[in-house]
């Protein structure tokens, strides 16, 4: 009798490893391909033939409209009324940088891995600790540090009473190179954790690319894969999964 009450135990306990391991891989799944629930992002990723300038590597499989796409390289974009001059005018070599930044953000379907849910009016979810190539962090940094801003958090204590940011009181613009003193500095600060600065080169797949050649293929879909399997935060553990089972489908294994 104990006998085949443990035969039988044994293979509930396979049915319910099987079941969490296909509920795990759907999570994983569930990661890739996908739109951030935000301002301006489209449901569901799908082709863009007209992305404009910087945006158009994503113009096959995009999150983001043509008219965002044309938003994300005005000077003071309508998309959310935010002046990159605010401390005079930013250089040309450093604005590339913060367009680049823009299209990523609303175009990307590849950074599912670290989409979180926020707590704004404007948007549902926002992206955080994505990893950011090496060579795309401090490049950055390299053409903007002698820009000037005022601020090294861009997101909040902007003075918004004229309808666009505008240095909040008792501030002093100063070189980004002094705000931000490190590469890691700028792009981990300036959007509240919205990036990592990593070690992790350009092409190993390990890091997200803000700039990328489209005629080879977006390098950011491995990327976002390889994190989705092995992430820390990007699915739970197979076992966790069964927790959000209902008991009486549990009670039945």
């Amino acid at each position: 009798m104990g006998f085949f009450l443990a035969r039988e135990m044994a293979a509930q306990w396979a049915v319910l490893g099987l079941l969490a391991a296909c509920l795990a891989s759907a999570a994983k799944e569930s990661v890739l391909n996908v739109c951030m629930d935000a301002k301006h992002h489209k449901i569901q990723p799908g082709p863009e033939g007209a992305l404009h300038g910087q945006c158009a590597p994503w113009k096959d499989n995009a999150c983001c409209t043509a008219e965002t796409s044309t938003g994300a390289h005005q000077a003071q974009s309508y998309l959310y009324s935010f002046n990159w001059a605010h401390c005079g005018v930013m250089p040309d070599k450093c604005k590339r940088h913060f367009i680049q930044d823009t299209c990523l953000y609303e175009c990307s379907p590849n950074l599912g891995p670290w989409i979180h849910q926020a707590d704004t009016s404007w948007r549902r979810e926002r992206i955080l600790n994505v990893p950011l190539c090496k060579e795309d962090c401090e490049q950055w940094w390299e053409d903007c540090k002698d820009a000037v801003t005022c601020k090294e958090n861009w997101h909040k204590g902007w003075n918004w009473t004229s309808g666009t940011n505008r240095c909040p009181r008792g501030t002093t613009c100063q070189s980004f190179k002094y705000v931000f003193p490190r590469p890691a500095d700028l792009c981990e600060k300036i959007w509240s954790n919205s990036y990592k600065y990593t070690l992790e080169h350009r092409g190993s797949g390990r890091c997200i690319q803000m700039w990328f050649d489209p005629a080879h293929g977006n390098p950011n879909v491995a990327v976002a894969k390889y994190y989705a399997q092995n992430g820390r935060d990007a699915s739970p553990a197979p076992w966790a999964v069964l927790l959000l089972l209902p008991p009486a489908l549990l009670s039945l294994l």
